[in-house]
């Protein structure tokens, strides 16, 4: 796809925000939603997405949008920095799918990177759904404080 088009209300994201399809789920208000991805690139790597908005890039999100969206990023990342202690943290968010963009529902990673781990390819293999719940029930009890 390229960086301009029409915004498709089937992509993955807007299925998982309608409820129609499952997710591990981190955080949700009214206006974000952060889960863990499926196809993770290392341990705790999580996506966060405006819910409301039908942007496909940074091009088209409203800044309301992706300030709420960021500031959800900051504290997610001050969670699993706490919780896995990596050795560092990525946060990255693609614009096209020249650019490494899969989903066009804009989106921010945020993926923990661990000393002698190299980052997995995204996509390149799925996580364990037993994994992923147990990852899940770990983060949200350190959410719960």
């Amino acid at each position: 796809m390229s960086l301009h088009g029409e915004y498709d209300s089937q992509n993955i994201f807007a299925q998982i925000i309608r409820g129609e399809a499952p997710c591990y789920k981190l955080y949700e208000d009214e206006e974000v939603l952060a889960f863990l991805d499926v196809f993770p690139q290392s341990f705790g790597h999580t996506l966060v997405i405006p819910k409301r908005s039908a942007a496909r890039n940074l091009l088209d999100v409203d800044a309301a949008s992706l300030g709420n969206m960021m500031a959800v990023v900051q504290q997610l990342t001050g969670v699993l920095v706490a919780e896995l202690e990596p050795a560092g943290v990525q946060v990255a968010q693609f614009n096209g799918a020249p650019a490494g963009q899969t989903v066009f529902h804009i989106h921010v990673h945020i993926v923990p990177r661990y000393e002698g781990e190299a980052l997995g390819a995204h996509a390149a293999g799925k996580a364990e759904p037993e994994q992923l719940a147990a990852l899940q029930a770990r983060l949200l009890k350190r959410i719960a404080g």
